[in-house]
C-alpha cells in the first residue's frame, strides 16, 4: 500500500477498492495510548485539550495520531483552523477505540474480582417492554451465581445500541433495526411484544366492558417518543381506525412515570403487555378492553457481531431462553 493515506471523501473509498492493511500489521502497530488519543480528540475537538487530557505535549499527540493514521492508511480527522472533528472513517475506528478501551476496563474489573473474591460482572441493557422477562431471568441468575455483581441501563433500544457500541454494556433486551446500520449486530430474537392501553384504577372508563379507540379520541395520553417502535405502532393503530392520534400527549418511556401519572390525572397510556400486567396485578392500574389489530415488531438479545462473550453472559442468555 502507498504511503497515501485515503479520506472518506475519495472515489477509492466510494468504489470500495481501498486495500487496507492486514489484521497483523495493524496490531503490530496500534497501541492501547493511541486509541484513548482518538476518543479524547473525538471528545474534546482540539488537538491541544486532546493531548492535555491525555498529559501528553501537543507534538507528542500529533505524532501518535499520525501513527495511527498511517498505521491503517486513512485520514481519521479533517484539521481546520475551528479545530479537529473526525472523518466518516474515523468515527468508525473510535467507535471501535471505545469498544477496546471498555473491554481493558471490564478485563481488569473481572481480573480485580477474581483476585478479592467479588465474583464476574455483568452489565446489560433492556426496553421497557421486556422489564419482567429479564428481571425474572436476574432473579434466577442471582439464585446460581450469588456473587455476581450486576448493572442494568433501561432505555429505548437506540441509546443502548450507543451503549453497546461503546463497550459499556455487553449485551441488551431491544431491537437493533433502529440502527441505520443493522448488520453490525448479532440479534437473537427473543419475543413478540404485545402492547396494550391502560388507564388509572379510578378512570371512568375503567370498569368498562368495551372500548374503543374512538372513545380515547378526547381523552390525555401518554405515548412514547416519536422515534420509538412503540409509538409508530399506535399511530398505526389509529390510522386503521380513521383517526389521528391525539396531539397533546405527555412523552416518556417510563414505566414508573407512567404509572404515576395515571394514579393522579385522567390520562390513559401505551404499555407493553407484560408490564402492564405486573402492574395491574398490583392494583396500580387497569387495562382497558381496547382491540388492537396488530403487534409492535419483536424485540430480542442484541449483541455486538462475532464478539466474545463472557462465560456469565452466555449464562444469562441461557436463562433468559428458559423463560420464554
Amino acid at each position: 500500500m502507498s504511503n497515501e493515506l485515503i479520506s472518506s471523501g475519495d472515489n477509492h473509498l466510494q468504489q470500495a477498492q481501498v486495500a487496507l492493511p492486514s489484521v497483523a500489521a495493524i496490531l503490530g502497530r496500534l497501541r492501547l495510548k493511541q486509541l484513548a488519543l482518538l476518543t479524547a480528540l473525538d471528545e474534546q475537538g482540539s488537538l491541544h485539550k486532546a493531548a492535555e487530557v491525555m498529559h501528553m505535549t501537543q507534538p507528542a499527540a500529533t505524532k501518535a495520531l499520525h501513527e495511527v493514521e498511517d498505521a491503517l492508511g486513512l485520514i481519521l480527522f479533517d484539521r481546520s483552523s475551528r479545530g479537529i472533528e473526525a472523518t466518516e472513517l474515523g468515527r468508525c475506528v473510535i467507535r471501535y477505540a471505545r469498544v477496546i478501551q471498555s473491554d481493558v476496563s471490564n478485563l481488569h474489573h473481572e481480573l480485580q474480582g477474581m483476585l478479592t473474591g467479588q465474583g464476574a460482572r455483568l452489565a446489560i441493557g433492556t426496553i421497557a417492554g421486556a422489564a419482567s422477562l429479564v428481571a425474572r431471568a436476574l432473579a434466577r441468575l442471582h439464585v446460581v451465581q450469588p456473587e455476581v455483581s450486576i448493572e442494568i441501563v433501561e432505555d429505548s433500544s437506540a441509546r443502548q445500541l450507543a451503549l453497546l457500541d461503546q463497550g459499556r454494556i455487553e449485551l441488551m433486551i431491544g431491537r437493533s433495526m433502529v440502527s441505520p446500520q443493522p448488520q453490525i449486530y448479532q440479534i437473537d430474537m427473543l419475543w413478540d411484544e404485545a402492547m396494550c392501553i391502560v388507564a388509572g384504577v379510578d378512570h371512568p372508563l375503567a370498569q368498562a366492558q368495551k372500548v374503543s379507540l374512538h372513545d380515547l379520541l378526547h381523552a390525555p395520553w401518554i405515548l412514547y417518543s416519536s422515534n420509538l417502535p412503540m409509538r409508530v405502532w399506535i399511530e398505526h393503530e389509529f390510522k386503521l381506525e380513521g383517526l389521528r392520534i391525539p396531539g397533546n400527549a405527555i412523552e416518556t418511556a417510563s414505566s414508573f412515570m407512567t404509572v404515576t401519572l395515571l394514579a393522579q390525572s385522567g390520562m390513559v397510556a401505551v404499555m407493553p403487555r407484560d408490564n402492564a400486567d405486573f402492574f395491574a396485578a398490583k392494583g396500580m392500574l387497569r387495562i382497558l378492553p381496547v382491540a388492537l389489530k396488530t403487534c409492535v415488531e419483536p424485540y430480542g438479545i442484541v449483541t455486538r457481531k462475532n464478539a466474545t462473550l463472557s462465560s456469565i453472559a452466555k449464562m444469562f442468555i441461557h436463562i433468559l431462553h428458559q423463560q420464554r
